[in-house]
């Protein structure tokens, strides 16, 4: 059974860093892409990043731009979301996803097969 667990979050100030790791299981990690998604209380659950198989290729939403950072390690079966410059409004679950590498660009909550059971990220100002 696939399993996808991610760790790292927690409470932080305005300004902070943090780093959110989900390693996956009974997959081959490296034929899949991973992205991270966050939902915040009452509001839908969006797209933060992703990253291709290979890490050739990185996607940004705008918001997160220049503060978050996506990586991999596909020997330890490991995606990496580095938070830096935390806002308030980062707050939420931050969820990592996965799916079989393809070739087209699809950055949508469908496109995911594999999920993991998210991690609360708190920014207090």
């Amino acid at each position: 059974q696939v399993r996808l667990v991610e760790s790292g979050g927690g409470l932080v100030q305005a300004g902070a860093s943090l780093r959110l790791s989900c390693t996956a299981s009974e997959i081959d990690f490296s034929f899949y892409d991973m992205a991270w998604f966050r939902q915040a209380p009452g509001k839908e659950r969006e797209f933060v990043c992703a990253i291709t198989r290979s890490s050739s290729r990185t996607y940004y939403a705008d918001s997160v731009k220049g503060r978050f950072t996506i990586s991999r390690d596909n020997a330890k079966n490991t995606v990496y979301l580095q938070l830096n410059s935390l806002k308030p409004e980062d707050k939420a679950v931050y969820y990592c996803a996965g799916d079989f590498s393809r070739a087209d660009v699809d950055l949508s909550i469908t496109r995911y097969t594999y999920w993991g059971q998210g991690t609360q990220v708190t920014v207090s100002s």
